[in-house]
């Protein structure tokens, strides 16, 4: 297969699981690409193809997995293990039966806080992990209750929405992307043989989840990560956002390194699907800090 073209596998990681990738080949040390909740693969799409694409001896051309993790996209929808710890799980999974080594993890939103309880849970599995806004991701320092956080945070009702109408709905929430983002965010949902759209994550499913969260803070587990990081949020550099983004950075400082902090200033909270080729330059230096500390820690 050639660089930077995408082929789709089924990983089995369990007797009751099959998790859908994308892969892209090449030379340099891999990536693993681990999207938010209620999202999928796709939406790493153009970033993968730019970091598989180019010549190795420049610092391009490196293998990527993009997972779409239980219950989303395409792969298989179990009765549970909806929560943080089992998905790094399952992550982890791929990594050992694919043979990936030692990949920099890149996880967006939700995806971030599953990067870090990979790194916290399998340090062995992981070279390097990038925060793409989320990683830092605490219910439970936003809402009072777990009443609260279901009255904010179900998702909603598409109700008798069809297709075209929920298409159109996407696109003007998204005039500045490009139209292979709109088709991945898309994704995110299945149009139903009535007519009507529904999401792929079941609501359950997708509660369950937030309730993981909710439960166990990701920033306990910081202090258990010990290989490079970068954060990379989105947005005004203010309030709530902030001041976790400062907390990750504290709790993730480990042996005097502290992550790097990259700022996409107004950016949107899927700058993976609209802004991917600056965040592929950002990965690919995350990728060469860890091969520097990695060099200088066997000397």
């Amino acid at each position: 297969m050639q660089s930077g073209t995408a082929r789709s596998e089924t990983v089995r990681v369990s007797a009751q699981l099959n998790l859908r990738v994308l892969r892209w080949d090449g030379a340099l040390p891999g990536f693993v690409l681990v999207h938010g909740l209620a999202s999928n693969a796709l939406l790493w799409r153009e970033g993968a193809e730019m970091l598989s694409q180019g010549d190795p001896r420049a610092g391009w051309g490196h293998a990527v997995t993009a997972i779409d993790l239980r219950g989303h996209g395409e792969s298989d929808v179990p009765a549970s293990g909806y929560d943080t710890a089992t998905a790094a799980g399952d992550v982890a999974a791929v990594i050992a039966t694919l043979g990936l080594g030692r990949p920099v993890v890149a996880g967006q939103s939700w995806g971030g806080n599953v990067a870090v309880e990979l790194a916290a849970t399998f340090p062995h599995l992981v070279a390097a992990i990038a925060l793409v806004d989320g990683g830092w991701i605490c219910p439970s320092d936003t809402f009072a209750s777990w009443a609260e956080v279901l009255q904010k945070l179900t998702p909603p009702d598409l109700g008798d929405r069809s297709w075209p109408e929920v298409s159109a709905m996407v696109q003007a929430s998204h005039p500045d992307w490009a139209v292979w983002a709109i088709e991945a965010t898309l994704a995110n949902l299945r149009e139903l043989p009535d007519g009507s759209v529904r999401a792929r994550l079941a609501r359950e499913h997708h509660l369950s989840i937030l309730r993981s969260m909710w439960d166990h803070s990701i920033a306990d587990r910081y202090s258990a990560v010990a290989v490079p990081s970068l954060l990379v949020p989105a947005g005004s550099r203010a309030g709530a956002k902030l001041a976790a983004v400062e907390q990750a950075a504290r709790g993730l400082t480990r042996a005097g390194s502290r992550p790097e902090i990259r700022w996409y200033d107004g950016a949107d909270h899927d700058l993976h699907a609209q802004h991917p080729g600056r965040l592929a330059g950002d990965l690919r230096s995350l990728a060469q800090r860890a091969q520097v500390m990695a060099a200088g820690a066997e000397a």
